[in-house]
């Protein structure tokens, strides 16, 4: 259970700390792979003439460990990273992933393995035959082995912006050969988010200033707005109790019982309910908690921890579920 806990602050933090820009640039052949013609016939009837589209392949795709180049489509991809497995799933290239890591849980056609994102092992690794790896730490130079050994890599951190996760989407999208499936999955997300978003905004009153308290674990752990999270809930127009406490801007405070007390939130959000057990009903019987207004009034709200931690094509569920906690304290 703790690694758990560890993990999801672990993903959290790279989160604040990544500030890379990652850009795809794909690559065209100098020439097609195949264009027919056939000779014209002498009768009157229009002469057929077949081409083949340009293979996407050889591309280059630069990402946060450089520039990647690819050289066919790949057809053996090992994910170390929960969040590029949703991703590759989300634009079709599932059928070329070939394993996962022990925590890809979703989709749940995911070929899970007992690999590791955090320790990685490049034997256990080079046993799939990998023709791609994606990952999201680089611990123990794994990049470099894999290098070594002619395995493509790309290496894409926790998101620090909503175009960083559209720039990872469209990354992964021209390395499997996915190129119109990731532009179409980024206009999907982008579209759905501004109607949550405009949905929200005609609920809530002028001048309504919510407060809310995001519990990372039970030892209080939080999120203030510079971070991915802060960021998303931020859009709906909710005031984070946690930023007075980050003086040093870490992004992640550990807050105490008495300054959430003091805080008194209108809204409490549990990003820990399937790593550490909490629930509203938990929360309620903590030390002076069940005289919170967010308690007394019923807006304490379980999340799911992985959707509210992985930066992938979820994150639309995770705002429509903040937004539905929103109306709901607006419109009780």
């Amino acid at each position: 259970m703790r690694k758990a806990i560890v993990g999801v602050v672990a993903a959290l933090i790279v989160s604040a700390c990544s500030t890379g820009t990652i850009v795809t640039t794909a690559v065209a052949p100098t020439t097609p792979m195949t264009t027919t013609t056939t000779t014209a016939p002498t009768t009157t009837a229009a002469a057929p003439t077949t081409t083949t589209l340009a293979s996407p392949f050889p591309t280059t795709v630069t990402a946060a460990n450089g520039t990647v180049e690819i050289q066919e489509t790949p057809n053996a991809i090992v994910s170390l990273s929960p969040t590029a497995t949703e991703m590759l799933f989300a634009i079709g290239a599932g059928d070329q992933v070939v394993a996962v890591d022990d925590q890809s849980n979703y989709p749940d056609t995911a070929p899970v393995t007992d690999l590791t994102g955090f320790s990685p092992n490049v034997e256990a690794i080079v046993a799939y035959d990998p023709d791609l790896v994606v990952i999201t730490f680089d611990p123990g130079d794994l990049v470099a082995s894999l290098d070594s050994l002619g395995i493509p890599v790309l290496l894409d951190p926790a998101a620090a912006s909503i175009e960083d996760v559209y720039d990872q989407i469209g990354q992964l999208g021209t390395a499997t050969g996915h190129q119109q499936e990731a532009l179409d999955l980024v206009d999907r997300m982008s579209s759905d988010i501004d109607q949550i978003l405009l949905d929200t905004a005609s609920s809530i009153p002028d001048g309504q200033n919510l407060t809310y308290y995001f519990e990372l674990d039970p030892t209080y752990y939080s999120v203030t707005s510079s971070t991915f999270i802060g960021q998303l809930v931020g859009m709906l127009g909710l005031e984070n109790i946690a930023d007075p406490a980050d003086a040093d801007g870490f992004g992640y405070p550990q807050l105490s019982a008495e300054y959430i007390l003091d805080a008194d939130p209108d809204l409490i959000f549990l990003a820990d309910t399937k790593c550490c057990g909490q629930s509203p009903e938990r929360v309620a019987e903590r030390p002076g908690w069940d005289n919170l207004t967010a308690v007394t009034d019923g807006n304490v709200f379980a999340l799911d921890d992985d959707v509210a931690s992985r930066w992938g094509p979820r994150i639309v569920d995770f705002l429509d579920t903040i937004a539905n906690a929103v109306r709901q304290v607006t419109h009780p």
